[in-house]
């Protein structure tokens, strides 16, 4: 199933907050477009997240997260009315595995929260990453920050975190509205990111190990 589908799909419904865009002329908005005709080419996925030749990594990696963000905002939109404090008292995925939320700035020390406000301080944090310039610039004439790789990984292993809990407790709604193979292909699509480029531990991924080794087979 094509993403250009899954983004179809999922916009005829509730979207968690608005899609952050690439702005028409820049390098990254070139990059968008030449994914997304890749993806909607069906090329397997795990070619499609290799860098093309030529390309700068750091504005491959922007692309990607803000695209990530973009579709995993659109996946939690559809369950979010589901995901209350009373059906979801913590953030987990299953019995094994709690996250704790720390900002650093109102949550200084990791501290437990219903999912559905761990996901709601995750994304205005994320964000706020991408939408700040001096981390996520939009010009060429600025430069990356030297801790750019490292703030992707921190993004996007707090995005797969949402992956986890809407497969491990709301899994039963995105089959009820069949959007089963348009998730299962976002995820697949960021997995197969995450793992070209070393972004997210093999320790983060453990939760959904069993089910990344049954959809995840494309060689």
């Amino acid at each position: 199933m094509a993403l250009n589908g899954f983004l179809e799909f999922f916009q005829k419904g509730k979207t968690f907050r608005p899609k952050k865009r690439f702005t028409q002329g820049t390098i990254r908005y070139s990059l968008h477009k030449q994914a997304q005709a890749s993806l909607s080419s069906g090329i397997n996925l795990r070619q499609v997240v290799t860098l093309p030749q030529g390309e700068n990594m750091n504005d491959w990696l922007a692309v990607h997260v803000v695209d990530f963000f973009n579709r995993i905002n659109l996946i939690y939109g559809t369950v979010s009315e589901f995901c209350t404090v009373n059906s979801c008292p913590t953030m987990s995925g299953g019995p094994r595995y709690e996250y704790l939320w720390a900002d650093g700035v109102q949550y200084r020390k990791p501290t437990p929260l219903p999912a559905p406000k761990y996901i709601e301080l995750l994304m205005d944090w994320v964000e706020c990453q991408i939408n700040n310039e001096n981390l996520f610039p939009v010009s060429t004439d600025i430069p990356f920050p030297r801790s750019f790789v490292t703030l992707c990984r921190k993004i996007l292993t707090r995005l797969f975190r949402v992956f986890v809990h809407v497969y491990i407790h709301h899994f039963d709604r995105i089959v009820s509205i069949g959007a089963e193979a348009h998730v299962n292909t976002c995820y697949k699509h960021f997995y197969y990111f995450v793992q070209e480029f070393e972004l997210v531990s093999p320790k983060e991924l453990e939760p959904l190990c069993e089910m990344t080794s049954r959809i995840c087979k494309d060689t």
